[in-house]
């Protein structure tokens, strides 16, 4: 059974290139265009491993990532961050969290199927 993956962008284009890819490497993949909406995706999914980004309108990364770890079927979910920001500061905060990944766009392909792989083992 393919693992399903939920990835939560805002960005139309950036949410199609991880869809392709991430489908294309045999994943049921699942979309939220922020963070409100990926917690309301989330029941319904039960993914094996999340990706968000970190700037999205009505709700950013920070928030999902603490919404998603609110609730007690996801908190051992991996979280995967894909997001253009690198500050080491937001990368601690958002570690603190609960994210369990950081990944810079844009990302390689090989790169974001291998770091799922790696979450979802």
């Amino acid at each position: 059974m393919a693992l399903k993956i939920l990835a939560v962008e805002d960005s139309l284009t950036v949410r199609t290139m991880i869809e392709h890819v991430l489908k294309d490497a045999g994943f049921e993949v699942h979309l939220a265009e922020d963070g409100q909406h990926g917690l309301k995706r989330l029941a319904e999914v039960q993914p094996d491993v999340i990706t968000t980004d970190m700037n999205m309108p009505v709700m950013d990364g920070l928030g999902f990532i603490k919404g998603v770890r609110a609730d007690e079927r996801f908190k051992m979910t991996p979280i995967l961050v894909i997001s253009s920001e690198t500050a080491p500061e937001l990368k601690t905060k958002a570690r603190s969290l609960g994210a369990s990944g950081w990944m810079a766009k844009p990302f390689h392909d090989e790169r974001l199927i291998s770091a799922v792989k790696r979450l979802a083992a």
